[in-house]
């Protein structure tokens, strides 16, 4: 998902998403310790793409402050 498209979402929307990305990188982990996840990558990119929810969602927190 692109960042763009990130920012148009609400934040209710994005907590919503940051907790389905966590259980997506916690099954990723249960996969790679089972030896069932086929690429290690998928774990990078799922780390970067919470990063990104999660600063998005502090933005939009420090907008609210404002």
């Amino acid at each position: 998902m692109k960042v763009a498209e990130l920012r148009e979402m609400s934040l209710e929307e994005l907590m919503q998403l940051k907790t389905d990305a966590s259980f997506e990188m916690a099954k990723h982990k249960f996969d790679m310790a089972t030896r069932k996840l086929d690429s290690v990558a998928k774990i990078k990119a799922t780390r970067k793409k919470i990063a990104r929810i999660l600063t998005l969602i502090t933005q939009k927190k420090n907008q609210q402050v404002k």
